[in-house]
């Protein structure tokens, strides 16, 4: 069951924010700009109430929203090398917003554009429409999320998009999450990640290869402390400043063990738990990539509390297509083509532990 109520920022800058209420009373508040997850309040195992989100104290921050704080990201998410790709013989070269490299969706990404909402019974469903050649990108593209909170803590993303050219088409959302709920860092929470490989990084950021995990830091197969495996000396941690990777998770079934997005089902992938509040995320997707970033990139950035944010005071996990796989064997995966339609989907469920 959703509740669905609506409120208006009183901060202006054109932002209408969204409340979805469960019948617990856990609320998850989303804005139009960018469709971006702002709050969301859930208790712990004491029932105190916490915002486990990290963002900014008002919309202001929001205009430029440089760490991507609760966004839709697109029309990529993630890294393509150099800003560049072919496509049916064509080579197309894409805002670089990241040095060489374009970064999602570049400056002008679906993060920071304003979104419409249409009336859905089933929760809050906002859309936008990308012109052709929005960061370098061909084809228009019609983009939607619907967003739903049900009694059982699960917040549910289903992404669809149509494009009426052939374009590449990667969206994710960059929710920033502390369970303690900002009373420290996330070095205590202990993660878990179903996967026995990852992509390696050069120090651009780009993927290089893919490694196994065992025997090294990137081994959440087992659950462990996020902190401790920051400490490990690993040249991957090295460069990119703790964890910013793309797992490669595994399928929901041996039977579909494609890499097309549309051949996999939704799945339980990661969990995270904080001990000090017994808050536990548990994260579901139709994706095979699961970004894991731990938030390397936080320090000085002004937050909600009295000091400003240091790095590792949020995590991600951004389901999504592996980073620059456009320029990879399987690009063919994450091209949008007419007629067909993208879907993905995400959940995120927030439960206690006793």
């Amino acid at each position: 069951m959703t509740h669905f109520t609506l409120s208006s920022n009183p901060a202006g800058h054109g932002v209408t924010l969204y409340t979805l209420r469960n019948a617990h009373d856990m609320r998850v508040v989303i804005s139009n700009r960018g469709a971006t997850l702002i709050s969301w309040w859930a208790p712990d195992r004491y029932g105190r109430e916490a915002d486990v989100l990290l963002g900014y104290p008002d919309q202001q921050g929001y205009l430029a929203n440089t760490p991507y704080f609760g966004g839709v990201i697109g029309r990529w998410g993630n890294r393509i090398a150099a800003g560049r790709f072919a496509l049916d013989g064509v080579d197309y070269q894409l805002d670089c917003n990241e040095g060489d490299n374009h970064l999602h969706g570049g400056a002008g990404g679906f993060h920071l554009l304003p979104w419409q909402v249409q009336a859905d019974p089933e929760g809050l469903r906002m859309t936008l429409a990308s012109p052709h050649g929005a960061g370098g990108f061909p084809g228009n593209v019609l983009a939607s999320v619907l967003y739903r909170l049900d009694d059982e803590g699960r917040l549910r993303i289903d992404y669809t998009a149509t494009s009426d050219a052939p374009t590449p088409l990667n969206l994710t959302s960059h929710g920033y999450f502390n369970l303690n709920g900002g009373v420290d860092d996330i070095c205590d929470h202990i993660l878990s990640i179903d996967a026995d490989r990852y992509l390696q990084i050069d120090r651009a950021l780009i993927p290089s290869k893919a490694a196994e995990v065992a025997g090294s830091a990137f081994d959440f197969r087992q659950p462990a402390p996020i902190g401790a495996r920051l400490a490990w000396p690993d040249d991957q941690l090295a460069v990119a400043g703790g964890f910013d990777h793309c797992y490669c998770l595994r399928p929901g079934d041996p039977a579909t063990a494609s890499r097309s997005r549309n051949a996999q089902t939704l799945r339980d992938v990661a969990t995270v738990y904080d001990p000090g509040s017994g808050r536990e995320l548990t994260v579901a997707t139709t994706e095979n990539g699961l970004q894991f970033y731990s938030g390397n990139f936080l320090e000085g950035i002004a937050g909600r509390g009295a000091q400003a944010y240091v790095a590792h005071d949020g995590f991600c996990l951004e389901a999504q297509a592996y980073p620059d796989q456009v320029n990879g064997p399987d690009r063919e995966d994450v091209i949008l083509r007419p007629g067909q339609v993208y879907r993905q989907t995400t959940t995120y469920r927030l439960s206690v532990r006793a």
